[in-house]
């Protein structure tokens, strides 16, 4: 190789021009990405109430919907519980979903910094080079001087630099960018995911502990039945029938035990994964619905609100955004590439004369690429990123509908709920008055023991169909705030976690 000398200023003068002119050539190819409009309405449903009834009788406040209200960030201290709250920290702080999403918006952020020092900035590297070479003096035609063996010591930096002609490397630190985007919203979706698991998660094992408090209540009034009938069948009073029939009355319900507190075991065991422990961590004792507070306000935003709140629906929308991204790569494929590099050292024959004058060494040159004939290769490409954005353009759209649709289900639900459970009460008290008389009556020989073995399993029913409606209204109230978004938003101004 052949080197010319040029002063290292007029080399740098010459590199810097060229970065100039080729950034002012320079412009972004492909579609340019702008955020999806706001659903174009205004409510959930038709006729939507804007405040539900009241639960258990006149002096029960009723549920009151409030529309663009705001949502804590702490979104599951409306139902002021500190078990509850303390359950949930735990989950955001240990477990392993949370971990998990963390490092990968950790992974995304750190490609896409490797994927800027790369292609934005030149591409500098220190070299030293050392190799022992003979040359023959004939390749400089001087047979008769015969070979020559010597060692060649080279030092030099090199340079090189990838124009960005028409905005290739840009989409691709969009597209990047994006891509953290995603992970940043796939982290919030994991947060408000779990912290409604764990509130769902408490409520079921509190409604578990109600229902087999319940039940053992019965089983006990049930046992004590029993003894009266036995007491009654030993002086005639009553006939083997009746003792059998309440023989398996106590037996049915001690039947239900079981299986109600193999349900509270797991979600007992449930709640403690969720907060990253082992199964044996579980404990949901003491846990019961009078414990939670029902919300009496809770807010409702606006659809155009939810499509910037709900964390699902913003990583659609980072999708979208990546696919509109590579689209502009693969546009950008189509047109030249502008490749600059260069290298400034020292080569001699002797490492101690390395960098002494005369030994000076340099290049430069350029290369531009225009793909000319790929058998279609890169129009297909081109044609394949857009249909992956037509593909991420109705997966969008499908999100927000489903994010809608949760909303307003939410808002039907919580109506039926509070209307069921204002049924359930009363029934729940006529049926325990109902009861109450009936055993006065059957004590006083004035109704038939299957009269009040009806009684008995009404009021049963009714109150264990009591605790499910209270368990529903719960549960729904949290799904609400839970399809809203949850509140990650406010989480800075309120300084939570």
């Amino acid at each position: 190789m052949h080197y010319r000398y040029w002063p290292p200023a007029r080399v740098t003068r010459i590199v810097m021009v060229t970065l100039g002119v080729a950034g002012l050539c320079g412009c972004t190819v492909g579609p340019d990405f702008h955020a999806p409009a706001a659903p174009g309405t205004d409510q959930y449903v038709a006729g939507a109430p804007i405040a539900t009834v009241g639960a258990a009788g006149p002096g029960d406040a009723p549920q009151s919907l409030v529309p663009d209200q705001d949502i804590p960030a702490q979104w599951w201290s409306l139902f002021h519980s500190a078990p509850l709250d303390a359950w949930v920290r735990t989950a955001l702080q240990d477990s392993p979903t949370i971990v998990a999403a963390a490092a990968a918006l950790r992974s995304a952020q750190e490609g896409y910094v490797a994927q800027r020092g790369s292609s934005v900035f030149p591409q500098v590297d220190g070299q030293f080079l050392t190799e022992r070479e003979a040359a023959p003096g004939a390749a400089f035609g001087l047979p008769q001087a015969g070979t020559s063996t010597f060692t060649l010591f080279d030092a030099a930096v090199n340079v090189t630099y990838k124009f960005d002609l028409v905005g290739a490397t840009r989409r691709e630190l969009e597209a990047l960018a994006a891509q953290t985007d995603y992970q940043r919203w796939q982290l919030e979706a994991a947060r408000l995911t779990l912290a409604a698991n764990v509130v769902t998660t408490v409520i079921t094992a509190a409604a578990l502990n109600d229902q087999i408090a319940a039940t053992q209540d019965m089983l006990g009034t049930e046992r004590d039945q029993l003894a009266i009938v036995q007491r009654q069948h030993s002086v005639g009073a009553a006939s083997q029938a009746d003792v059998l029939t309440q023989q398996a009355n106590v037996a049915v319900l001690e039947a239900t035990l079981p299986g109600l507190q193999k349900a509270l075991a797991q979600a007992g065991h449930r709640l403690a994964v969720l907060c990253g422990q082992t199964p044996d961590h579980a404990g949901t004792e003491g846990l019961h619905l009078n414990a939670l507070t029902l919300p009496a306000q809770l807010p409702v935003s606006l659809p155009a609100k939810l499509v910037r709140q709900r964390p699902d629906v913003l990583a659609a929308e980072s999708q979208l955004h990546q696919a509109s991204a590579q689209a502009g790569v693969a546009t950008a494929n189509l047109y030249p590439q502008l490749t600059l590099s260069g290298s400034i050292g020292s080569e001699t024959t002797s490492i101690s004369n390395l960098f002494a004058p005369g030994t000076a060494a340099w290049n430069i040159g350029g290369t531009l690429l225009q793909p000319l004939f790929h058998g279609g290769e890169l129009r297909a490409k081109r044609r394949q990123a857009f249909d992956n954005l037509d593909q991420a353009t109705a997966q969008y759209r499908g999100t927000v509908l489903s994010a809608l649709q949760d909303v307003a289900d939410t808002l039907r639900a919580l109506q039926a709920d509070a209307q069921t459970l204002a049924a359930d009460a009363r029934a729940e008290s006529a049926a325990r008055d109902s009861l109450e008389i009936t055993r006065r009556q059957y004590q006083a020989g004035g109704t038939s023991y299957v009269n009040l073995l009806i009684a008995q399993r009404q009021y049963a029913q009714a109150r264990l169909t009591r605790i499910q409606g209270e368990m529903a209204r719960l549960t729904d109230s949290a799904a609400l705030l839970q399809a809203l978004g949850g509140g990650w938003w406010n989480r800075e101004r309120e300084g939570s976690g």
